[in-house]
């Protein structure tokens, strides 16, 4: 892997295993939005990113190297060597998934915003959890430039009330926000040390929370805290383990059974809307 800064923009060259549009678009985050320009677009950790991958390079816009070092690198797991993974996977339904959608990287997102989405995501559809996120940001966050906004921190969000948050229209998924956030403004749930537990004792500690079950536990532990050991149960993946692994994952995945879930969602989940297409 190689960057450098070049006028305004960090720029990006000879990483492997590194799709921008998948890893943005797999179900992992839900604030990324695709530009007529044709760069992704997110507020990432209170800073707007705007990035261009074309031909195997990747623009950080108007970003300096201590940004790409400090945001950037970290929250697409760039320092971690997916090549060697990857082709450790030795198992045919998981070289089927990497061969179909090459370049999933897990996103190490902000602990809070994780759980928080995940919270949301509860018996949900991608386009209202964006839509609920949306409203969620721009009703509570700050404004940062023209028309984006923060992520509001769990300290804000602790102050308000279910009828502050009906506007969102979140449903039932409102007390479970405010639950989290009060729990961790007190104190009674520190995401810092979560980070630094045994995987199981850090589920159970956010099983603490209201409305977070397991499933919302490992995308938080995943997608938040980088924990690619965890592995988060849905629909999708409760039909792969059926179908596929009835006896349980590989050994090849050992230590990195979140990163094979996500090629195996993100796979299973696409064949089979083709196939559901090819039907109609």
């Amino acid at each position: 892997m190689k960057y450098e800064m070049i006028g305004n923009d960090t720029v990006l060259t000879d990483v492997k295993c590194f799709d921008l549009d998948l890893c943005t678009d797999c179900g992992q985050a839900f604030r990324w939005k695709k530009t007529q320009e044709g760069t992704q677009k997110a507020v990432v950790r209170n800073i707007v990113g705007e990035i261009l991958q074309k031909d195997g390079v990747t623009v950080f816009k108007n970003t300096d190297r201590k940004t790409f070092e400090t945001i950037w690198l970290p929250y697409f797991d760039l320092d971690r060597d997916y090549e060697t993974i990857l082709s450790g996977f030795d198992d045919e339904y998981l070289k089927a998934a990497i061969n179909a959608y090459p370049g999933i990287r897990i996103l190490r997102q902000d602990s809070w915003e994780a759980l928080c989405s995940f919270i949301i995501s509860q018996n949900n559809n991608i386009p209202r959890i964006k839509g609920i996120i949306e409203r969620f940001c721009v009703s509570f966050g700050d404004r940062i430039g023209e028309n984006d906004f923060t992520f509001p921190s769990f300290e804000k969000i602790a102050g308000l009330t279910e009828n502050d948050l009906a506007p969102l229209r979140a449903g039932f998924r409102n007390k479970y926000i405010l639950d989290a956030a009060k729990k961790l403004a007190r104190g009674e749930i520190s995401l810092d040390t979560i980070e630094t537990m045994p995987i199981e004792q850090a589920r159970e500690e956010l099983m603490k929370i209201k409305g977070v079950g397991k499933k919302v536990a490992e995308c938080t532990l995943l997608y938040g805290f980088g924990r690619v050991e965890a592995f988060p149960v849905d629909v999708w993946v409760n039909r792969i383990m059926a179908e596929l692994y009835p006896d349980g994952l590989p050994g090849c995945v050992k230590g990195y059974e979140g990163i094979a879930q996500q090629y195996l969602f993100h796979w299973r989940r696409n064949t089979d809307e083709k196939e559901r297409e090819r039907t109609v």
